[in-house]
Formats: C-alpha cells, sequence, structure tokens
C-alpha cells in the first residue's frame, strides 16, 4: 500500500472512532439534578438565563461551574453563552473548579457620591477588620439610596445612615433579607426601608383603575389620549427627556405586535426617585402601564427592576398578582423581570439585550427600539416615572400639568436631592426651580456649619456648576448650554468643605467600573481619565482632546457623558487642579 493510501486509511479510521461522549465538559449529575429542581417546569427559554441565573445564585450563594454546565445543557445553549451573561453582571459570583466559594454573607458598602460624602471610604476600611474573614466587604455603586448616606446593603437587606455597629448587629442576626411591610423582622430603620404602601384594594377604594376600566370599555379614544399627553408637555423622565405623547403616536405607527419595556433601572448615582414611589404607590405607574398599553395596542408589558430594589420587587410581585387575581379590565400580559447589578442596563437598547437573558451591550443605531426593539417588535419604551404621571395628566387635564412650572417651563420634577442639606429625599417642585430656591424652600437650607459650594444638576452624568450659576431653571434644554443636563433630575449639593475635583474623581471610577467595554473610547477613555485626574495638577489639554475623542466616538450615552464631570471642574473650578 502506498504511503498516501496508508493515511487516507488511518484517516477513515479515526473518523469511524466516535466520540463515547459530548466534546466538551461533561455534566455533574448531581449539578443537573439540583438545576432541574431550581427550573421546575419552567420553559427553558433564553430570555429566561437572567431569571435562572438569579434563582442559583439566591440558593447557592454563588454559580459553580458544574452549575452553569447544567444550566447550559438543560436551556440547550453553548456554555459560552451562559458564561458570558454570568460574568457580564456585578451581582453574579462565578466560582471556577478549585476556587473559593464566597463568604456567607456579603457586606455592600455604596461609595458613590452622595455616600463617599457621608463617610463611606471611613466604612470600607473600618467593616473588613471588624466583621471578620466569614463576611466579605465589597464597595457598590450606587444602591439608589442617595438621601439615607452612607447606605449599605447587608445580603440583600439596607442599611439606611449605615454605621459600623448597625451592620454589625445585622451581620450577627444573619439578617440578609430586606424585611417586607408589616412584617415583624427587626431593622434599625424599618420605617425607611419598607415604608406602608397603598395596595390594591386601596389604590381601587380611591378611583384607582377607573381610567384603565374606560379605556378597555371603549369610553375612551386613542387620538384624544395622545393628543392630550402631547399638550402637556410630558417628556421622559429617566433622563433623555423625549415627548410621551409623540413616542405613543410613533410605536402606534409601527406594525404589530408592539411591546411595551419599563425601565426601572435607575443606576445613575444620586437617584432614588422611582424606588420611592414604587415603596409607595406602586399601583399608579401599573395603571399608567396599562392605559398606555391600551392606547398603543401593546401586546405584553415587560417590567425591568433593577436588582438592588429587592423591596420594591416583592411589591410588585405581591401587587401584580393581586391585579391579575383580580383584574379591574382585561389585561395585557405582564412580566417582571430582575436586573443583576449593571448601570448600563440603564440604556434602553441595553435594558432589552438584558431582558432577552444577554449580556447588557447598547445596540447600534438605528434602527431605533421604536422600530426594532424588544424581539426585534416595535417597542415603546419607558420610564417608570413617566407612566407614574400618565393617569394625573389625562384624569385632570394637559393644561394642569402645563402650568405647574416656573420661570417659564412647564409641568412637575421629582427632585432626588442629596449631599449637604438638611432634608434631602425626594422633592416634588415645579419644572424650572432653581437649585438655589430647591434647597431653600424644599430641603430646608444647608447642613449647620455648610455653605453652597457647587452642584450636581442631574447626577453623576450631568455635570458639576458652581453656586455661583445656582439662578439657572432646572429643566429639560436650560443647561445645555453650559455643558450640562438636567437628566433624571437627581440633585447632589456640594458645599465648602467638599471639592469638586474630588467629586469629579468618583463620578469617573464609576464610569470606568461601569463601561461594558463594547466600545474603545469609552472602554479606554473612562481608564485613562481616571487616571489622568489622579494628581492635583491635571493636564488639560490631554483630558480635553480625551473627552471629545469620547463623547464623538463612543456608542451610547455613557461614554459620551462620562467627560461632563471633568470638562466641569476645568471650566468652572479651575482654582482646584491648577
Amino acid at each position: 500500500m502506498s504511503e498516501r493510501a496508508s493515511s487516507r486509511s488511518s484517516k477513515v479510521q479515526k473518523r469511524a472512532r466516535l466520540r463515547a461522549t459530548p466534546k466538551g465538559r461533561r455534566v455533574d449529575p448531581g449539578a443537573r439534578k439540583e438545576i432541574l429542581a431550581l427550573l421546575k417546569n419552567d420553559p427553558r427559554r433564553h430570555d429566561l438565563l437572567i431569571e435562572y441565573l438569579h434563582r442559583i445564585q439566591d440558593r447557592y450563594g454563588h454559580l459553580s461551574a458544574a452549575h452553569l454546565v447544567a444550566l447550559a445543557e438543560e436551556m440547550q445553549l453553548a456554555m459560552t453563552e451562559v458564561y458570558e451573561v454570568a460574568t457580564f453582571y456585578h451581582h453574579f459570583d462565578v466560582v471556577k473548579d478549585g476556587e473559593a466559594t464566597p463568604a456567607a454573607i456579603t457586606v455592600r458598602v455604596c461609595d458613590s457620591i452622595a455616600c463617599e460624602l457621608a463617610g463611606a471610604n471611613e466604612l470600607l476600611k473600618k467593616l473588613p477588620k471588624m466583621l471578620g474573614q466569614e463576611v466579605r466587604v465589597l464597595h457598590a455603586p450606587c444602591i439608589g439610596r442617595c438621601e439615607t448616606a452612607p447606605a449599605v446593603v447587608v445580603g440583600q437587606n439596607p442599611v439606611p445612615h449605615a454605621s459600623a455597629q448597625k451592620i454589625s448587629a445585622l451581620v450577627k442576626a444573619r439578617a440578609v433579607k430586606h424585611p417586607a411591610p408589616g412584617s415583624r423582622a427587626s431593622h434599625p430603620h424599618k420605617d425607611i426601608v419598607s415604608p406602608a404602601y397603598i395596595n390594591y384594594a386601596a389604590y381601587c377604594a380611591k378611583g384607582g383603575y377607573a381610567l384603565a376600566r374606560a379605556c378597555l370599555e371603549g369610553k375612551k379614544e386613542r387620538d384624544e389620549l395622545i393628543a392630550t399627553m402631547e399638550h402637556s408637555g410630558l417628556r421622559g423622565l429617566g433622563g433623555a427627556g423625549f415627548p410621551a405623547g409623540r413616542k405613543w403616536r410613533a410605536v402606534l405607527a409601527e406594525p404589530a405586535p408592539r411591546l411595551l419595556a419599563i425601565n426601572i433601572d435607575e443606576g445613575e448615582p444620586g437617584t432614588f426617585k422611582d424606588r420611592w414611589y414604587l415603596e409607595r404607590d406602586p399601583h399608579r405607574f401599573l395603571e399608567g402601564a396599562i392605559v398606555a398599553a391600551w392606547t398603543v395596542e401593546i401586546a405584553e408589558i415587560y417590567i425591568y427592576l433593577r436588582d438592588e430594589y429587592h423591596g420594591c420587587r416583592a411589591i410588585l410581585e405581591r401587587e401584580i398578582a393581586a391585579l391579575k387575581a383580580d383584574p379591574p379590565c382585561a389585561l395585557p400580559p405582564i412580566h417582571l423581570r430582575r436586573g443583576a447589578g449593571a448601570y448600563i442596563c440603564g440604556e434602553e437598547s441595553a435594558m432589552i439585550e438584558s431582558i432577552e437573558g444577554k449580556r447588557g451591550m447598547p445596540r447600534l443605531r438605528p434602527p431605533y427600539v421604536a422600530t426594532v426593539g424588544l424581539f426585534n417588535r416595535p417597542t415603546l419604551e419607558h420610564n417608570m416615572e413617566t407612566l407614574h404621571w400618565v393617569r394625573e395628566i389625562l384624569e385632570k387635564g394637559a393644561d394642569w400639568f402645563a402650568s405647574q412650572g416656573r420661570n417659564g417651563r412647564k409641568g412637575l420634577r421629582s427632585f432626588s436631592v442629596s449631599g449637604r442639606v438638611k432634608k434631602p429625599g425626594v422633592h416634588l417642585a415645579p419644572a424650572g426651580i432653581t437649585v438655589k430656591e430647591l434647597i431653600a424652600e424644599y430641603c430646608g437650607g444647608m447642613l449647620d456649619g455648610h455653605a453652597f459650594y457647587g452642584y450636581l444638576p442631574g447626577g453623576a452624568s450631568g455635570g458639576i456648576l458652581p453656586a455661583s450659576m445656582g439662578d439657572i431653571p432646572l429643566d429639560f434644554d436650560t443647561l445645555n448650554q453650559y455643558g450640562c443636563f438636567i437628566g433624571s433630575a437627581a440633585v447632589v449639593i456640594l458645599s465648602d468643605k467638599d471639592k469638586a475635583a474630588a467629586a469629579a474623581r468618583n463620578l469617573t471610577r464609576f464610569f470606568s467600573d461601569e463601561s461594558c467595554g463594547q466600545c474603545t473610547p469609552c472602554r479606554v477613555g473612562t481608564a485613562k481619565t481616571s487616571k489622568l485626574i489622579e494628581s492635583d495638577k491635571w493636564n488639560q489639554p490631554l483630558l480635553r482632546e480625551l473627552s471629545q475623542a469620547m463623547m464623538d466616538a463612543s456608542i451610547c450615552g455613557l461614554g459620551q457623558a462620562a467627560p461632563n464631570p471633568v470638562l466641569s471642574v476645568m471650566k468652572y473650578f479651575p482654582q482646584e487642579i491648577s
């Protein structure tokens, strides 16, 4: 036999020897049994991947390699698909073979701007030694409790106005669950973390869902409702500010089936208004969602709630169940989806990717989500607070809402105020109010011993302005000429005890940590900027060049807005960095 023929025969024999087991990691029978017990008879759809990862994390405290392999097999997904999603989100602890599992209790210390001002760094230094090796202490990005800074989470249990003693007491008691309203669970601030709220029966008793019922009974006209929303001037209150009525009309013009995606992933440092309303009046936004769904002929509603809001999730699960058990009218399917700790998912297309069970990577546009959104269907995307106002606007009329403004502006704004004021919190005030008026009329003034020095008008990405510019009306478009914007109306107040440059360092670290990494200008730019501003004297020409590249070439708003704090400091606080 020739050498060529012999080689050909050998190759044929190798092909004939079939592999006894699938290529790659074998599934552990015990892990498979545990995964089946967690998933039960629920559907094995890709869009439920993150929900199922949460079940594993909640049950076992981490995601082992064996469990991930078993989950991939059960859902008929490639291991790479499961692994890339599990490692993308902060709240999943992936443990490789041979690695130690995380401590039984994790304490997350928020170190975003409001909490840093209130002493979070001191807690981060003190807690590891105090709590010992059996407790894991991590720094965390904004957890949406800025009005009670410093804020900490023990497991899933929030600690407002945190001190080492309060945290230690909850750790010793192994109190790692968010106490439910009305429960007897011990908590140092139970009235803050679990305030009384208006449940389904109480909401209906005061006229709730009458508007939704009228819509479903044909007593309202779609064009009339859209026209009212347009005339009211209500704009998206998640930060982008797109006119709500115009969005309804645009999505309604798209082919059915259409979907509604509600964004409650308010991860912008300084923002907590959505949580505030959800903890007190959840059905107001749910009715707004149902009315919007009827008006735009929506087939299904998806609610995306950030994972940090464990108390809100319990409320929504309970109240949506009550709504479905005794519906006031025909309801579209309502799905509650859980985030997993990723600021980028506040961006609408990243949120949609996450709902679909993927990494929260922003999509390139066009197409826009109104045309090709969730599951490639036309999608009406709204912030929770936008829908919160729907019932009141449609009941009281567009003129009522439009007449509420100040300084020539229209409407009401829910300002999340934190920092150096006596009364931080959510303050409902006229659109167009100035920050000086907001501090004096709603926040009880500055803290004793503190003088007003500067402010963030729109959270981490909205820039920083000095107190001398405190007479600018706070609303959409009024701050653009100063290189700032109002965004979600997260106002952080700085005093003469603070430095704007230090605030910019905090915010830039946040952006660097939270960049999804998809595009180079944001991924590299935020990290490079953070390094450049560590020194007392900044290389301003280089920072301007880098900032311009990020603003011009980043895919989404994170990278485009990340330079704003640094540019603001160079423009308005030059004495701090030269």
